[in-house]
């Protein structure tokens, strides 16, 4: 094969891809795998902000954007106002360990196998054209704000509810 589009010829964008790639996955692994509940939410930080990057990469910069402000602007910030406010353990905690870790790990190599199958059999000869911007504007918001505009209203409810439960089950018994 010649030029960029080969396996033996990757240009210095699919290496920042690539090792952007990795770091997200790790950062993915020690966020499940940790047992210090603040930990777990800074690697979340570091995996979604690793996405945003790739997301970059691959010149689809609103959804990057939106990434960035809804993901790590917003979920990630109410979770931590969710732990502070539950008075969750800082350290290693016992009760964050069920012990069903090796279920959990075939389950989740079982998942990974499931969907790397399919992600290869579904692009097995699609390449993306990477000096044409596929994230335009428009039509990314058009689709946001008609078809999954419902999806983000109950989601929007969701992380509501858990921050008024969070408020509610941080108060004393008898604070009135």
């Amino acid at each position: 094969m010649t030029g960029g589009n080969g396996y033996l010829s990757p240009s210095g964008q699919e290496i920042v891809f690539i090792l952007t790639g990795l770091v997200v996955l790790g950062a993915a692994v020690l966020c499940v795998t940790t047992k210090q509940l603040v930990h777990a939410a800074l690697w979340l930080v570091v995996a979604l902000g690793g996405l945003a990057v790739q997301y970059l990469l691959l010149t689809a910069e609103f959804v990057a954007w939106v990434q960035v402000l809804i993901y790590l602007g917003s979920v990630v910030v109410l979770l931590l106002f969710g732990l502070m406010l539950t008075k969750a353990p800082i350290g290693p905690s016992a009760e964050a360990d069920s012990g069903n870790r090796p279920v959990a790990l075939v389950v989740a190599l079982a998942a990974a196998a499931t969907l790397v199958t399919l992600v290869v059999d579904a692009f097995r000869t699609a390449w993306i054209d990477l000096d044409t911007p596929h994230g335009e504007t428009g039509p990314v918001g058009e689709s946001l704000f008609r078809v999954w505009v419902l999806p983000f209203e109950a989601l929007s409810v969701l992380l509501l509810a858990a921050l008024v439960g969070a408020i509610v089950l941080s108060r004393k018994d008898g604070e009135g």
